[in-house]
């Protein structure tokens, strides 16, 4: 007998929220519906934003390609279940980069574990969600590198996080010249005040200036 409630919970920030099991998650909604299943609750997200959307294809062309180039892994976006976690939980991060060595983890349909990295950008309904609850959860499943990109008006705020020998989420600051430099991604750098720009760079150029004109030529 299905357990879903029908009635969903409308959230003030236009979300929509509702229980049932995480076999009636799996038949729930399409392939494009963004949404996430925890402890026997489904949350649908609100569409984004379109700086969201731009920014967040900004990165992950820039990314996937480098990841391409240097044949690190493989990339993944929003909707896209990462399942983890004893509870089992259903993440759809909005960008996951799975390492070489860990693509057994993923299936068909989804990732069976954890991400080397996932990269959340903020929206005005996710900032608990984001900063708190998958922050932990992350932390908890062994998500190597956790970035946090909060592009709203007056933010404009970028936190890196790696986990330290201990497990624990240690926030990385930039270098002296802005340049964030990845550990799962071997020589890989974001210049954050890219993620500012009014007009995002194109990704050949944020690519050229990482890995040099010489390596993207060959490409």
């Amino acid at each position: 007998m299905a357990t879903m409630d029908v009635t969903a919970t409308e959230q003030a920030t236009g979300e929509q929220r509702l229980k049932m099991t995480y076999e009636e998650f799996l038949r729930f909604g399409t392939d494009t519906t963004h949404a996430e299943w925890v402890d026997g609750e489904v949350t649908v997200f609100m569409p984004p934003n379109d700086r969201h959307q731009d920014l967040l294809r900004f990165l992950a062309n820039l990314i996937d390609t480098f990841v391409q180039i240097l044949g690190l892994g493989k990339t993944r976006f929003a909707p896209y279940e990462m399942r983890v976690g004893l509870r089992g939980s259903g993440r759809e991060p909005d960008f996951l980069f799975i390492a070489t060595t860990h693509l057994d983890r993923l299936t068909a349909k989804r990732l069976e574990g954890p991400a080397d990295l996932v990269i959340e950008v903020i929206s005005d309904d996710s900032v608990h969600r984001d900063r708190v609850d998958k922050y932990d959860e992350y932390e908890a499943v062994g998500v190597q590198e956790y970035w946090i990109i909060d592009p709203r008006p007056n933010r404009n705020r970028a936190s890196f996080y790696q986990l330290n020998g201990e497990g624990r989420y240690q926030e990385i600051l930039a270098d002296e010249s802005g340049r964030y430099h990845s550990r799962v991604l071997p020589d890989f750098f974001l210049v954050v005040d890219w993620l500012w720009q009014t007009e995002l760079p194109m990704t050949l150029q944020a690519l050229g200036e990482i890995v040099g004109p010489d390596k993207l030529g060959a490409r």
